[in-house]
């Protein structure tokens, strides 16, 4: 069975959703009362299939109650990032054109929001205030929707990402939690954590998965490390999606801390969004074992990438072979280059999506020779036996003297020093090269924000790179710009040093 629906016949006072901080969670049962009721009030609204909603909400079960009554309302469902301005919300909104917003008073941009005439905003107060007058039967015309996610913004304005709403019935099986199964064998006795912000993509899209085949989510309202080991241990959790900067950030954990928790539970592990430093994966598998599964792809769903625990072990630092669409590394022509050469990753046979309201971006992501080739913007290479290995965005790329040098290797270095919590590395200007290599390191104790500490930041950069890709000069930021997808919002680093 593939549906909370299906699940909520079957087993309707199963847990659905549980808030690790005791707050209101959703039976199976409540959680379709609520999203035929929701659906009910879309279809008073006037919001009809095709038309688009949005929710400002941090992570609470009416993002679910939001989501779901979407989905049977065949309509596209917009998630805001939550700490966003309210000027940034509003361009969302108007961009996606949606017709209603579930927000809540205690985002900080909320009270700003613009009233758009035409658009209908609701505090989750009134949304359950709303629900209450509608009936909890289905809809007449119900029909799938989907959700439409706007990418981060790290390096320009965020784009919408509209793909074709699905055709069917409802209840229909649909592939992400198809993939969940087979991948990882999701089911009904599946305990997943999610300590990310459900307004993320990938955090998003596998609890439904997880409601479709019958788990339970287990929701936290944020990542605090210790708060996560002891979620896992209190829920029995079986399986839970990180970023890299999680796992960094519990491995700074001591390791009489880490060793207070039973995480015998725990089956998968499973982890994306950025790239991960070999050394910190390594340490990952000698704590938890070979549980640790990884993948690639973006919110665009043109393909992706996956690699499972032993492989990753035989081929240290790849994001695996494709498991969805085919892969290929081209020139800036549009060529396709020899395994083993670098160019920008693009994949053949994903979805056909479009930014939306921007032709411009949609067509820029497509390869020139090959326009049913799409791209994230990602630089990497295939070996011999059609492994992807990532290199860095192409945008982040920096061309001093003439020679392309790749931040993310020095920043997967810089990482590992015990002293260091958090490293961006980006070019800024230099009248002789045009650009040279600056990091920018957020220490974990502020003290050591020196001069001495920058220097031997230097050296241990020179003792595993050539010093043509090691920075001239380190500067020091309390807290780095990170997004809690685990993205850097290296946009804004380097505009503190280009804008003048």
């Amino acid at each position: 069975m593939t549906h909370p629906r299906l699940h909520a016949a079957s087993d309707p006072a199963k847990p659905a959703v549980v808030m690790s901080d005791g707050s209101p969670g959703l039976t199976y049962g409540e959680l379709e009362e609520r999203a035929n009721r929701g659906a009910q009030l879309l279809r008073s609204l006037g919001i009809a299939k095709g038309d688009t909603i949005a929710f400002w909400l941090p992570n609470c079960r009416e993002v679910f109650e939001v989501y779901w009554a979407g989905q049977r309302a065949g309509i596209y469902i917009t998630p805001i990032a939550t700490g966003l301005t309210a000027a940034e919300a509003d361009y969302i909104v108007e961009n996606s054109g949606s017709r209603l917003v579930v927000a809540s008073p205690e985002i900080p941009g909320f009270a700003a929001l613009s009233r758009r005439v035409g658009v209908k905003v609701l505090t989750i107060d009134e949304w359950h205030a709303a629900l209450a007058s509608q009936p909890a039967t289905p809809i007449r015309d119900e029909a799938p929707g989907f959700h439409m996610v706007y990418s981060s913004g790290t390096t320009g304005r965020p784009k919408g990402i509209r793909l074709p709403l699905p055709d069917g019935d409802v209840t229909a099986s649909h592939m992400l939690a198809e993939f969940a199964a087979s991948a990882y064998g999701t089911g009904p006795q599946t305990v997943y954590l999610s300590p990310a912000p459900l307004y993320h993509t990938a955090p998003l899209a596998y609890t439904t998965s997880v409601h479709r085949l019958g788990g339970t989510v287990v929701v936290m309202r944020k990542f605090e490390p210790e708060a996560t080991l002891a979620a896992i241990e209190k829920f029995r959790v079986t399986m839970v999606q990180m970023v890299p900067t999680m796992f960094v950030r519990l491995l700074k954990l001591p390791a009489e801390v880490r060793a207070r928790f039973d995480l015998s539970s725990l089956k998968i592990v499973v982890h994306a969004a950025a790239p991960c430093p070999v050394e910190i994966k390594h340490a990952m598998f000698d704590w938890l074992g070979p549980i640790i599964h990884e993948y690639y792809g973006g919110s665009e769903g043109n393909g992706s990438t996956r690699i499972g625990p032993e492989e990753w072990l035989r081929k240290p630092g790849s994001v695996g072979k494709a498991s969805w669409g085919v892969v290929h590394i081209c020139d800036d022509a549009g060529n396709e280059v020899p395994a083993g050469e670098q160019g920008t990753v693009y994949f053949e046979g994903g979805w056909d999506f479009k930014y939306l309201g921007d032709e411009a971006k949609t067509r820029d992501a497509r390869n020139p020779l090959h326009p049913a080739w799409s791209t994230l913007g990602d630089v990497g290479y295939l070996d011999a036996d059609g492994y992807l290995f990532l290199t860095d965005r192409k945008s982040y790329m920096i061309i001093s003297g003439g020679v392309n040098i790749y931040p993310q290797e020095v920043e997967n270095l810089l990482i590992t020093h015990p002293r260091v919590a958090d490293a961006a590395v980006i070019g800024v200007p230099n009248a002789d090269f045009g650009e040279e290599v600056k990091a920018v390191v957020q220490p974990l104790d502020p003290a050591d924000a020196t001069d001495e500490f920058a220097d031997v930041l230097i050296a241990f950069c020179k003792e595993s790179l050539s010093s043509v890709k090691c920075p001239r000069s380190v500067d020091f930021d309390p807290a780095l710009p990170r997004l809690d997808n685990g993205k850097l919002y290296k946009r804004l680093i380097k505009d503190r040093y280009w804008k003048s």
